[in-house]
């Protein structure tokens, strides 16, 4: 089979090699996935350059997740059958025209349903709705902060927490991912790059948000984690202010700015951390990962979420899409087709 493999780290033009590999074989939990689409994921362009220690070595098929058809089923699978189309989690491999993963980490879904809205709805539906639904518990009027919510995660909490009644603002960085943001149905939109977001949801809501999601982290999540409420929760998923740091020297600097949090002092002003990753998620609890899907494919198909793709590619192009995903003018999910 045709597989797009990772041969060095760097810039997306070198960084990829179409290659034929053995087809993988499912083990009597797996299922065996004749793969139509594939995602991408900021966690990705971190594996491309990197700086994602998950990621397999090189050559390396990366990967999380994929659109297609059931070709094979392992002996101990009952839940699935062969020609089945589905919406699927991976553990990597998923860039390619085959995929194995686990039964659990697989979704039906129906025959006409859009492979880009069924791409999103495996890893960024699946983890916004971890976050927002199972990481905390949202009500009709909280103050809800989403960064980088232009993106495929941020688009999907943003839906997430409007269908709770939340009051929702999200970050981004340019003028049109502001316009993307409010019309995914956030109440306020601030450009970090233009704006302090602290003071101006200081202006707007006096006692700060009952949650934020961050998945940038360093001075972000340091902002953040003070300007919480009372009572307030900081979901951080990601690290993506990694990927301007060069050096070692601009590592630690990013630590330094992510800050050193003592848990007395969580105690006294009430605030609580969590942090999510949702590979660990599904290496050790993958009937969490089969919860957290079925529910966002079950939205889907009832219309009371909307996932948006923001790019198409060839699998082909992957050079390309990387480097639109890298650029940070994408908004919602980027898929490529074989």
């Amino acid at each position: 089979m045709k597989a797009i493999t990772l041969v060095r780290h760097g810039a997306a033009k070198n960084a990829f090699e179409i290659r034929e590999i053995q087809q993988p074989v499912p083990t009597p939990t797996q299922v065996l996935i004749h793969v139509e689409s594939f995602g991408l994921n900021f966690a990705d362009v971190l594996a491309r350059h990197g700086k994602y220690k998950d990621a397999p070595p090189l050559p390396a098929v990366l990967g999380y997740e994929v659109v297609g058809t059931i070709k094979s089923i392992g002996k101990e699978v009952t839940s699935l059958n062969i020609g089945d189309r589905v919406t699927a989690f991976t553990r990597f491999g998923g860039y390619a025209e085959y995929a194995v993963t686990e039964s659990m980490a697989v979704a039906k879904i129906p025959a006409g349903l859009d492979s880009g809205i069924a791409a999103a709805l495996a890893t960024q539906f699946g983890t916004a709705w971890f976050c927002a639904e199972e990481m905390v518990q949202l009500h009709a009027g909280d103050q809800v902060l989403i960064h980088a919510a232009a993106g495929g995660v941020g688009t999907a909490l943003t839906q997430l927490c409007k269908r709770k009644g939340c009051i929702v603002y999200g970050t981004g960085g340019s003028e049109d991912k502001l316009k993307y943001i409010r019309s995914n149905g956030a109440d306020h939109a601030f450009n970090y790059k233009t704006q302090d977001f602290m003071a101006e949801i200081r202006k707007l809501n006096r006692v700060g948000p009952d949650v934020v999601f961050d998945s940038i982290g360093g001075m972000t999540f340091k902002k953040s984690l003070a300007l919480l409420s009372a009572g307030g929760r900081i979901i951080t998923y990601g690290a993506a202010e990694q990927m301007e740091k060069k050096n070692i020297f601009g590592t630690l600097k990013m630590l330094f700015d992510f800050g050193f949090t003592n848990p007395v002092f969580l105690l006294m002003k009430s605030k609580s951390i969590l942090g999510v990753n949702m590979l660990r998620v599904a290496d050790e609890r993958p009937d969490i990962l089969e919860r957290c899907l079925k529910q966002v494919v079950d939205l889907a198909l009832k219309n009371e979420i909307h996932p948006i793709v923001g790019g198409r590619f060839k699998a082909e192009q992957i050079a390309e899409a990387h480097s639109f995903l890298e650029s940070r003018q994408s908004t919602g999910k980027i898929i490529l087709t074989w």
